[in-house]
């Protein structure tokens, strides 16, 4: 396989704004030969995205290329017509997006998304498509592929949203899949699923990847190469087993010996508490036939309770489904539930949308997914105010820029980019503005679902201290929802392991980690501290001339 599938030649990528150009690219050179897997990591903002969506000409209209090609099969991609370059999107080269949930259309069910797939570049429909789509969703590992084909992507956990998105990309059997950090929505568990099954496809069929992470664990497992950026450029690159061994870099040097350290913050005995809840129950209605009769139940969270006090951090782990995201969203009254709710002392469970809003101040939340949760039409300085403003906090124009510009500094982010657009950040800046929208109001309880899941370790690293430090200068309490275990381990007092809509273990954390009693536990932290050790990319079945 000594083929070259794809020639990336002195790549530049330039965005343009009223004021002036941005260089995200400079000067950036890469081979991946059929059937190998060649990774690109570094930071949020290092220019890896824009690379890979650069292969496909999927940036928008600011975008322009001030140098390179980019040959696939000997053909430049940069200078091909788009109704040639429609063909090779989805059938030879096809992507992952990082975020599922803005990348899936929310009016489509998954068959008709999966479906229009194989009807535009294989001429499938009817029965023959949905055989096949069916085939897809078994094959990544989709559980009730049949009772999912009519569910809509908000209808779908993180995970398997992204199981859909990675269906979608296999459908026509790419030559060459793109892959921008496929597992960032992912459970351990299911992470050492997804990237198995990559492998054992990639073998089948010859398919080649450039594998798009921040997760240095997984490159060490699946690729064959690696190519480390910082700010645009390539400032490494090599055989994984050479640059994990012997990196020459000091930026990748830092990325390798990057871990979320430390551990939670303690609490006081007689801290108050701020929030108990439960049993509480969360069924979804299975409606089916003409009449749409509700037949049976979704139990994503079936019987849960739990406590949390001021300047605790409560852990909340399991898979993908098991109901995690869903009993946070409960507690927050963002979803209907069954049972008591007592915040700050006072029942909320039965309160009313208007009688609700001045606990909101209180109680805030940061998503799993920035970009879908933060507005496209408003700027960075409006995203954090809002709160804010509807709370009547401020009343000036200048205080509020003031209040703005200090949590932007609070989670790292220079407060002159207030006026800029969610799309003219990073996935991980992204999420920083996100939490800088939780925090400015300085509530005393925050839901955290998955708040460094699309950051890169050492960014996890820098938000892990920044949570720790604002709880122990703040006293905030957190629901820390996760399938990171090793960030869990260094934040939360208390651990609560769900699967099914269920508890199955709970405990403080320390005894938790030390002495799992549960199967499914003990399982869980296998697959986190023992991450793909069965994935190993086969350096013989890829190798590539020097």
């Amino acid at each position: 396989m000594t083929d070259t599938l794809l020639d990336v030649q002195d790549l530049s990528v330039a965005f343009q704004s009223r004021e002036r150009a941005t260089l995200a690219v400079d000067r950036v050179s890469f081979t991946i030969a059929a059937g190998e897997t060649m990774a690109l990591v570094g930071e949020s903002g290092s220019g890896k995205s824009v690379t890979a969506l650069s292969i496909l000409r999927l940036l928008d209209g600011s975008a322009h290329h001030p140098s390179g090609r980019i040959l696939f099969k000997g053909q430049d991609l940069l200078a091909l017509p788009e109704r040639r370059l429609r063909g090779i999107r989805g059938a030879d080269i096809t992507m992952v997006f990082q975020e599922p949930m803005t990348s899936l259309n929310p009016l489509h069910t998954i068959q008709r998304q999966i479906g229009e797939v194989l009807e535009v570049h294989r001429g499938l429909s009817g029965r023959k498509a949905r055989a096949r789509i069916l085939e897809l969703l078994e094959l990544v590992g989709l559980r009730d592929a049949e009772r999912r084909l009519n569910a809509y992507p908000h209808e779908l956990s993180g995970g398997q949203r992204q199981r859909v998105m990675i269906a979608m990309a296999l459908a026509c059997e790419p030559d060459l899949l793109v892959a921008d950090e496929p597992t960032t929505a992912l459970d351990v568990t299911v992470q050492a699923q997804i990237l198995t099954l990559l492998a054992d496809l990639q073998k089948r069929l010859g398919m080649a990847m450039l594998f798009i992470t921040h997760d240095l664990g997984i490159v060490q497992r699946i690729a064959n190469r690696v190519c480390v950026m910082l700010c645009g450029r390539i400032v490494e690159a090599g055989p994984v087993a050479e640059i994990f061994a012997r990196p020459q870099h000091e930026y990748t040097q830092r990325l390798l010996a990057s871990e979320p350290k430390g551990r939670a913050n303690p609490v006081p005995a007689d801290a108050e508490h701020l929030l108990e809840a439960g049993p509480l129950k969360v069924w979804f209605p299975i409606r089916e036939g003409l009449l749409r009769r509700t037949t049976s139940h979704v139990k994503a969270v079936d019987g849960v309770s739990l406590r949390v006090r001021a300047g605790e951090t409560v852990g909340v782990v399991g898979e993908s489904g098991s109901g995690k995201t869903t009993l946070g969203l409960a507690l927050l009254r963002l979803t209907g539930c069954e049972g008591p709710i007592v915040f700050l002392g006072r029942s909320i469970a039965g309160l009313p949308p208007a009688a609700m809003r001045p606990f909101r101040r209180d109680m805030q939340v940061v998503f799993q997914d920035p970009y879908g949760s933060l507005s496209p039409r408003m700027t960075v300085a409006d995203i954090v105010a809002e709160g804010l403003v509807v709370q009547g906090v401020v009343k000036s124009r200048a205080e509020r820029t003031a209040i703005v510009a200090q949590a932007l500094s609070d989670v790292g982010l220079d407060p002159a980019t207030m006026n800029r657009y969610p799309h003219e950040f990073s996935g991980g800046q992204r999420q920083r503005i996100a939490i800088a929208r939780a925090i400015v109001l300085k509530p005393k309880f925050v839901v955290l679902d998955e708040p460094t899941s699309a950051l890169d370790r050492s960014v996890q690293a820098q938000i892990v201290t920044l949570l720790r430090d604002l709880q122990a200068e703040r006293g905030l309490a957190y629901l820390f929802i996760s399938h990171d275990l090793k960030v869990v381990r260094a934040l939360a007092n208390h651990v609560l392991v769900m699967q099914n809509g269920r508890v199955v273990e709970e405990g403080p954390a320390e005894a938790i980690f030390a002495a799992p009693q549960t199967a499914y536990t003990r399982a869980l932290f296998a697959a986190a501290f023992d991450l793909h050790s069965d994935v190993v990319a086969d350096p013989a079945a890829a190798a590539v001339p020097a």
